[in-house]
């Protein structure tokens, strides 16, 4: 079945941001299409992670021709190096809750990446949660309110939580919160429904990429877990560690990881 992701918004032709947000959005309602096709298990897992590729690396080769792409679930065209604009995404982050109907913590990622005179950095993304019927985006930044919580609440994942984060928990007197994927988590900073997120268990560059470009755009705290900058656009793109957070816990969060030695996968 054929799919038409509409027609972008006139401002996408030259506003970067307009263009990553209605690209996620496209992706969204597609994978929502491919969820009610009656497919389940590992098929719905794959047919999802091929529609959404397919889909963004078709409508980012007719709306910004001259412009590379990295993905997920393509290959990595090292020419990329080379090129002053780069797309960072992926495609479907969670693809394990995306096959969970009627789970809502799974993601669309697209970011831009751009050269600048001295190296490069993220300039505009959107997450979309298209279950959630949400999408967050550097073309209006989330406004983080003040935290609603008594004690500060990290994110981390459902499945496989780190052991360092319970120290870390003890140590802020903080509370966990279990869910999906990479993307989820990372804004969910942003929503108040978490206050930081940290994590030293291994993920590329797309995992992070236009959440961090989200965070950054709605004031939070990003960075590698030993407090240096997230760089993208790498010649490796394992990006295994990171930390978003309010910026009020950076300093403490830093300061624990420092003192217990903790280091990332691999």
């Amino acid at each position: 079945m054929s799919f038409d992701p509409g027609t972008p918004p006139p401002a996408a032709a030259t506003d970067d941001h307009v263009l990553a947000t209605w690209l996620a959005e496209a992706a969204g309602r597609r994978l929502l299409e491919v969820r009610r096709e009656g497919l389940e298990g590992r098929e719905l897992k794959d047919a999802g992670d091929r529609a959404a590729h397919e889909l963004l690396m078709s409508l980012l080769a007719e709306h910004r021709p001259g412009d590379a792409v990295l993905s997920e679930e393509g290959k990595d065209d090292k020419a990329r190096l080379e090129r002053d604009r780069v797309w960072i995404v992926d495609p479907l982050d969670g693809t394990r809750e995306f096959s969970e109907v009627p789970r809502e913590d799974w993601a669309v990622h697209v970011a831009l990446w751009e050269r600048t005179a001295d190296g490069g950095d993220l300039t505009a993304g959107a997450v979309a949660q298209p279950a959630l019927g949400e999408t967050f985006t550097t073309a209006a930044p989330p406004v983080v309110p003040a935290s609603t919580a008594p004690r500060p609440r990290i994110a981390v994942s459902r499945s496989r939580p780190p052991e360092f984060v319970n120290a870390l928990a003890v140590e802020l007197d903080a509370e966990l919160v279990p869910m999906g994927s990479a993307g989820v988590k990372v804004i969910s900073v942003a929503r108040d429904l978490t206050d930081a997120y940290v994590h030293a268990g291994g993920q590329y560059e797309w995992d992070s990429a236009a959440p961090v470009a989200v965070a950054r755009a709605a004031g939070l705290f990003t960075s590698r877990i030993d407090g240096t900058p997230l760089e993208y656009n790498q010649d490796d793109v394992y990006l295994p560690d990171l930390i978003v957070c309010r910026p009020e816990l950076a300093e403490r969060i830093l300061a624990f990881i420092k003192r217990t030695g903790v280091t990332s996968a691999g």
